[in-house]
This record gives C-alpha cells, structure tokens and sequence, in this order.
C-alpha cells in the first residue's frame, strides 16, 4: 500500500506513521529524514541540497523531489511506503504523480490548531539526552529536571507558540490545498487526531481499510 500522510505540525504524523510501519511492514519516509540521508551518502541529489543548505537556503522543489525519487527507488518500497512531509505543495503532488506513482490512500489527520498550539508550546526537552516530557500530558517527577538523566528540561525554538502559529499559517496557505487535490482523485480520507495516540490509530487504521 502506498500512502501519504498530511496534517499540520504537531497534528501526531510521525507517531501514525511508526504505527502504519509496523502493521504493513512498509517503510516510514520523511522528508527531512531522507534528505539527511541524502546527505550522508554523498547521493548526487544529497550533495545539491547540500549546497543550498550550506549558504542558509531552502532546497528547491526539483532537488528535494530528485532526493523522493532516488528513496522510493530502493527495493524495501516495492511493497509501498509512507510518505510524511511529501508532498507539502500541489506542485510537489504533480511531479510525484508525473513520476508514475500510484498512491492508493491520503490520510489526513485533522487537529484544531488551537489544541496543537497547546499541545507543542507544553513540550519540554532535556538538552542532556534528548527525553521528551510534555507540562500537561507527561511532566518529569521534579519540574524542569529530567527523570532520566536529571539535564536542565528546556522549550526547543520550534515549540515556542510564536514559531508554532506561524508554522501552521504556513501549513494552510502551501499544503492545505492538498486535501482538494486529492479529493478530486478520491484518494483522500480525513481522521479526527483524539487526545489518545491509541484512538487516533485505531481510527486511522478504520481509514485504511
């Protein structure tokens, strides 16, 4: 099965689809992960981005789609794939259907974004080793000191709600328009993201049946 994710940031993709992984026994790609990939193997299309990274720009369209075809040419997609993060424009969409590549699901988890606001602004994150602690959902045993390791827990830059509210302004204005143009090829199912990771999967599971 092949499948694409969207939802804002902070709407829980990347957990749904470690969940998907697992059950299909497909390959999770994500975007940001591959491109670093990329990266490390000195791939011709790694070593473009690599460029426009290095002097602080964002990677172009043609580079990063270059990058999404090189990943899903590997044998371990014969079987499908997940995409999370790809394709974030219509454009994007277009050239990934120019490639011949047939999606068969786009799930789209919907989450207000005043829950996702709330949800990513109570993140906190130990500069020691990197354990994730939430102030509402999952708080450490003694505020801003991590269980694990006992590091300082800090607001990572992404979290803050500033970086946030702008990040999801960015979602609806480039890659909202997705949910349309896959509705159009009626490929699109919408799943409410709950307050349970385990509800959200149970539906997006419903979602792919």
């Amino acid at each position: 099965m092949k499948i694409i994710l969207l939802g804002a940031p902070g709407a829980g993709k990347g957990t749904q689809a470690e969940k998907i992984c697992e059950k299909f026994n497909i390959p999770a790609i994500s975007t940001g992960n591959i491109i670093r990939e990329a990266l490390r193997s000195g791939t011709e299309m790694g070593l473009k981005a690599k460029s426009y990274m290095d002097e602080g720009k964002l990677v172009p369209d043609e580079v990063v789609i270059g990058i999404i075809k090189e990943r899903l040419a590997k044998e371990d997609c014969a079987g499908g794939f997940i995409l999370d993060g790809f394709p974030r424009t219509i454009p994007q969409a277009e050239a990934l259907d120019k490639m011949g590549i047939v999606i068969d699901k786009v799930v789209d988890i919907e989450v207000a974004d005043d829950k996702i606001a709330a949800r990513m602004s109570g993140r906190r994150v130990c500069e020691k080793c990197g354990a994730s602690y939430h102030l509402e959902f999952k708080k450490p045993s003694v505020d801003g000191v991590c269980d694990a390791c006992s590091g300082t827990l800090v607001q990572r830059k992404d979290d803050h709600p500033d970086t946030v509210l702008s990040r999801l302004e960015i979602y609806h204005k480039e890659t909202e328009p997705l949910k349309s143009y896959y509705e159009a090829q009626n490929k699109l199912v919408i799943v409410e993201g709950q307050d349970e990771v385990a509800d959200t999967t149970r539906l997006v599971f419903e979602a792919l049946e």
